[in-house]
């Protein structure tokens, strides 16, 4: 078999007919055998191999709120580190790997993006974490791509070979990790090659016992294929249009696997940051990996991006009671399968119990096992994990550094900024980010746009902070001074401000979807219903305007919840032109929302969201409730309901609820039992 390589590395093999259709159908044995120093394993000797995984640690490398400015000890890679030492203790024979949206999501990562840059010569704080520790492979999530190209290589220690960055000869070699990335469904458009090496093979010596107990060492051969969403190219279009192809998960991974089996794997990984969705298949899937588990030769699935645990016995969802999936065992298809959460909450654990048969290391299924360590020890007690010291060490000075940065003050406010009760109304945390796009967008249109100078700008935000991870997942900016890290607490993406066309019917549409918040109440139901379903709370996009109302019928099903639109008190005209500010990841796609694909943006901004926020703040320098906070554009539609309807918020925040007006709240229980800190009210939709 002859083997050459792209000038990049990407492994391109000759493969024969035979050895593809073998390469492809065995489990644990490819082309090549089963490795060096294995000629002679003793038959039905057995060990075990254990794949731990991290992922979404989105940067939080300390157990730090650097939007409160305190300790969080339920997230944080330090107390994960306690937990990988463990696992190491516990199962010798272990390979550890990061399944990606690594580098980005916290003021500390911001800031070494975008406010004092990280140069060439200087390690990511995140990676020196994760170095210190020793990571054996890596791949990289949607995320990773939020900062563009260059600040990816770069701070990867990779080089592009696409356009809009120099000759490869000529781009400098920077510090990166000290473990390699793999990726295999992202290309560079200029060569067709992938950025990063599809996939790495790992040897790892492993110890075990032959038949009559006697220790033996051996070798064995893992790869690690790495896998993205495919839809980066809408969420990160401004970074990467024309410039790569993405790929879809399973044509990927068919591609890959039997090179890597004719490469001389014993085992192969995917390293595949999504979910599960089981629903048909598309090459333009986010949460691939139910039909990515179907590909013949994959031994194992390290998943991510959906923020969720897998294995889960309690999980009620559709896809994790589908066909093919054991939610307790954690396989899909029969192939195992692990989620540790996120933002360090929980190490991966698939242990593999393996056997020699016919000279070769085979799984052994009755001895293979999938299970989730959590830095939460014990959830009455609100126990965790230690922290391992080294890691607060490692970044010390990072640290410090975005401590310092985001105490930075910018305006006062007379109210408190919150996201507790946006699901039922209130927009104390969402108007100012409406009003400084809009100001932004209009300032620029009047400037630049003359076209377009008639059409009246509106803007559109989210509760990004709505407690999808408990009772602190919460946007709380106090009344007083406001600082850097409250704009980040109030905008929480690193995304850019985009500009978008869009006719009256397509506002309708934009609110419909976001409507999809919301569960369908019947009103004759005399049991609980809750109000809010699984559509994410970043996905509740709202108005904020004097010049915009309209209701939210919730007994009505998607898509048709959306009554008295009006604009400026009269019915909006369906054909009246509208010019709205949003963020990249709305304009270009992101979220499925109709008619939003790129092809209306009229203005798709270099400035971050966050900075126009900031920016805004310090020109009004005091913001009042009358005129920053209260301008609800929507209501619920009135309906009496024979039973409760509710919803989940922080626990004890009625009087919050009060302060802001909403009289028709009431509180069911100020602790839901999940220990994670929510509180179960009730919403009379009556009033």
């Amino acid at each position: 078999m002859t083997r050459t390589s792209s000038r990049r590395g990407v492994p391109v093999r000759a493969l024969s007919t035979l050895c593809t259709i073998i390469a492809s159908s065995l489990l644990l044995h490819g082309c090549s055998g089963s490795g060096d120093g294995n000629s002679a394993l003793p038959e039905s000797a057995t060990a075990q191999l254990t794949i731990l995984e991290t992922t979404d640690l989105h940067a939080n490398v300390l157990s730090y709120d650097y939007f409160k400015l305190a300790e969080d000890k339920s997230v944080g890679f330090e107390r994960t580190a306690t937990l990988i030492r463990q696992a190491r203790v516990d199962y010798p024979n272990s390979v550890l790997i990061d399944n990606g949206d690594t580098i980005q999501g916290t003021a500390l990562a911001d800031y070494q993006a975008l406010v004092t840059p990280v140069s060439c010569s200087q390690k990511l704080a995140t990676y020196k974490a994760m170095d210190s520790i020793g990571y054996d492979a890596g791949t990289l999530g949607n995320h990773e791509f939020n900062y563009g190209l260059p600040y990816l290589a770069q701070v990867t220690g990779a080089r592009f070979n696409v356009d809009g960055m120099a000759a490869v000869s000529s781009q400098a070699s920077c510090a990166g990790p000290d473990f390699p990335l793999v990726l295999s469904n992202v290309t560079s458009k200029k060569d067709g090659q992938t950025l990063y090496k599809p996939y790495v093979i790992l040897t790892r010596k492993i110890k075990g016992k032959d038949k009559d107990g006697k220790d033996i060492e051996s070798t064995v051969k893992v790869a690690v294929i790495g896998f993205t969403p495919p839809p980066i190219l809408s969420w990160d279009k401004r970074w990467l249009d024309g410039k790569v192809d993405v790929q879809g998960v399973v044509e990927a991974a068919q591609k890959y696997v039997p090179m890597a089996r004719a490469d001389g794997a014993d085992l192969v990984i995917a390293a595949s940051h999504g979910g599960y969705d089981s629903r048909s298949y598309s090459a333009t899937m986010e949460n691939a990996n139910y039909h990515l588990a179907k590909v013949a030769g994959i031994d194992g699935i390290l998943m991510g991006h959906s923020h969720n645990e897998f294995p889960n016995a309690t999980c009620t969802t559709s896809d994790c009671n589908a066909s093919g999936v054991d939610k307790v065992k954690g396989t899909l298809h029969g192939v195992p399968a692990v989620m540790p959460s996120y933002w360090g909450k929980a190490l991966g654990v698939i242990n593999y119990g393996l056997v020699v048969k016919n000279g070769k290391w085979t799984i052994d299924t009755s001895k293979t096992q999938v299970s989730l360590r959590k830095t939460l020890l014990d959830a009455t007690a609100k126990t965790y994990a230690a922290v391992d010291p080294t890691i607060a060490a490692a970044v010390r000075t990072e640290h410090e550094s975005a401590i310092a940065y985001v105490k930075t003050p910018i305006g006062q406010s007379d109210f408190n900024l919150s996201s507790y009760f946006a699901d039922v109304g209130d927009v104390s945390a969402i108007q100012v980010v409406n009003a400084a796009q809009a100001d932004y967008v209009s300032k620029y249109v009047a400037a630049n746009l003359p076209a377009y100078k008639s059409l009246p700008v509106l803007s559109v935000s989210a509760p990004f902070k709505s407690g999808f991870a408990g009772g602190t997942d919460f946007t709380d900016v106090k009344a007083g001074g406001i600082a850097i890290n409250n704009a980040a607490d109030l905008y929480l993406y690193p995304n850019t401000v985009y500009a978008v066309k869009v006719t009256g019917a397509g506002i309708k549409a934009w609110l419909e979807k976001a409507a999809e918040r919301f569960n369908q109440i019947n009103p004759a139901l005399t049991t609980e219903q809750p109000l809010i379903s699984t559509f994410p709370g970043y996905n509740f996009d709202v108005f904020t305007s004097a010049d915009v109302s309209y209701e939210i019928d919730v007994t009505q099903a998607k898509g048709s919840r959306i009554k008295n639109l009006n604009y400026k008190g009269a019915p909006i005209d369906a054909t009246a032109e509208f010019i709205i500010a949003t963020n990249n990841y709305r304009g270009s796609g992101g979220g499925g929302f109709p008619g939003l694909d790129g092809s209306n943006v009229i203005y798709a901004s270099p400035d971050a969201n966050r900075d126009v926020l900031i920016e805004y703040i310090k020109a009004r320098k005091n913001l009042s409730l009358a005129t920053d906070g209260a301008a609800r554009s929507w209501r619920f539609t009135k309906v009496t309901t024979a039973g409760p309807v509710s919803f989940k918020s922080a626990g004890g925040k009625l009087a919050t609820a009060q302060t802001l007006g909403l009289g028709n709240i009431s509180v069911i229980s100020d602790d839901d039992g999940s220990g994670k800190g929510l509180g179960v009210y009730a919403i009379d939709l009556s009033k």
